[in-house]
């Protein structure tokens, strides 16, 4: 970490003054106002030095009528209220003209918090898990692929490397890339804990260490606008689409998730069965009730489901184990302090905020409710016959886009934790998004059908 930019702890009790300081101290020009509309796009604004004392007071204006699922023309202006615990200099840009970024809660002109504010209905659903005691601590593991671009700079879908899974230079090429990108989380404030290539061409994953919910989710958007950015500068394009290319693995975002009670792991119990409490147990019987409800969250498009076929070590059943990696939740072998639940369904499209938000909402309903955990499932679930799996209880997740809007109109804990304005726009939107893929006629069509009838 570089002595440009604080580790976040150090900026948890900010005022808008020592804001101000390091602003001048890393003699920065602009300054990014940033936020996430609800399919999880970061946005922002962008304003020079003589607006940081009015950003930093919260009194930036912005058209919410132009974002995605925020409000309608006639109800267009809100406020930017700027997390000063969030604020990074940018480890780029050259001497003055250098940039800084803050991350945003929206408000309305009255002050109220926004509604349809992804970060806020995160927040939300952690402030009803804090009454309860709990503070959620969570990991996101978000996959990419790398692809060549064409003479124009457009990207292709034509990977840089034929590289699998740990796989070393010249046959992984992308090694300097990603040394680039860690170097740049490093001076951000990240504590990156590994770097490596995934198994598909073209693929990789850069870890970082977990915290809590709500800085996972921000330091998530961070992540994947710096990998994109780094990117570029090798003459690459990055992509976090969940299935780019058929025939290889799709890209996950596993989600490492545990609730604490102060300094406890309130998942560990050393003397249960599997060392796991039965807050563990219940928690996980709700992310088991509830997962065909937050699928179309946790994994929001078309291509989505792409992933999320047999083969490809992409989860497609409602199960948990100790150990194998075919089911949707997986206990890593660490327990103390360690003891997490690995959520495998969620992939790096998805809005990290609501994401995390809906997990968390079907784990308190399970401990709410004692949700029954079911058995866990050490064997392949891909192997097990239909009757097998009956015997097991172990449901099917959504095939497709289309049924994954289907069940999630029908949860309600889920809608819940969305609220009413996000789960309306959410769901118009992904429902005006598979009415368009249905209509389009796809190259796999035209070359089966077309000279054949």
């Amino acid at each position: 970490m570089t002595p440009d930019t604080p580790a976040p702890n150090d900026l948890r009790s900010a005022a808008s003054g020592d804001i101000q300081v390091l602003l001048r101290e890393h003699d920065i020009r602009f300054l990014r106002l940033q936020f996430t509309d609800i399919l999880g796009v970061i946005k922002n604004v962008e304003i020079p030095r003589s607006q940081f004392a009015k950003a930093l007071a919260g009194d930036i204006l912005f058209d919410g009528s132009s974002i995605e699922g925020f409000v309608r023309v006639e109800e267009s202006d809100m406020l930017l209220k700027p997390d000063l615990s969030t604020y990074r200099a940018l480890p780029f840009g050259p001497p003055g003209a250098r940039v800084a970024r803050l991350i945003c809660d929206i408000s309305m002109p009255d002050g109220t918090p926004f509604a349809g504010d992804p970060r806020g209905r995160l927040k939300a659903v952690l402030e009803r898990a804090g009454r309860q005691g709990f503070t959620m601590n969570a990991g996101m593991e978000a996959e990419f692929f790398l692809f060549k671009q064409d003479a124009s700079g457009k990207a292709t879908t034509d990977t840089h490397d034929v590289g699998g899974y740990f796989d070393l230079a010249p046959v992984d090429l992308g090694e300097e890339a990603r040394r680039a990108i860690v170097d740049t989380l490093e001076q951000m404030g990240f504590e990156v804990e590994a770097s490596h290539h995934e198994v598909a061409h073209g693929q990789h994953e850069i870890d970082f260490r977990y915290a809590d919910a709500l800085t996972t989710a921000d330091n998530l958007t961070t992540f994947r606008f710096v990998v994109k950015q780094v990117a570029q500068r090798f003459g690459l394009s990055a992509s976090f689409m969940p299935k780019p290319i058929h025939g290889q693995n799709g890209s996950g975002m596993h989600t490492h998730q545990s609730l604490f009670k102060g300094n406890e792991n309130a998942f560990w119990q050393s003397d249960a069965p599997f060392e796991l409490s039965q807050t563990a147990l219940f928690y996980i019987g709700g992310l088991l009730r509830h997962a065909r409800g937050y699928c179309a969250v946790t994994s929001p498009l078309v291509n989505s489901y792409k992933r999320l076929v047999p083969g490809f070590e992409a989860p497609i059943n409602v199960a948990w184990s100790m150990r194998n990696r075919s089911p949707m939740l997986r206990i890593p072998a660490r327990r103390g302090t360690g003891t997490r639940v690995e959520h495998r369904l969620p992939d790096p499209s998805a809005n990290p905020y609501l994401a995390l938000a809906v997990m968390l909402a079907a784990g308190l309903d399970g401990i709410a409710t004692q949700a029954d955990s079911r058995e866990p499932v050490d064997t392949n679930i891909f192997e097990m016959s239909h009757r097998e799996k009956r015997r097991l209880r172990i449901d099917d997740l959504p095939r497709d886009l289309n049924e994954a809007c289907d069940e999630l109109e029908k949860d309600d804990v889920i809608r819940e934790a969305l609220g009413e304005h996000i789960f309306q726009h959410f769901l118009a939107a992904k429902r005006a998004e598979w009415e368009e893929y249905s209509g389009a006629i796809h190259p796999w069509e035209v070359e089966r059908y077309l000279m054949k009838y």
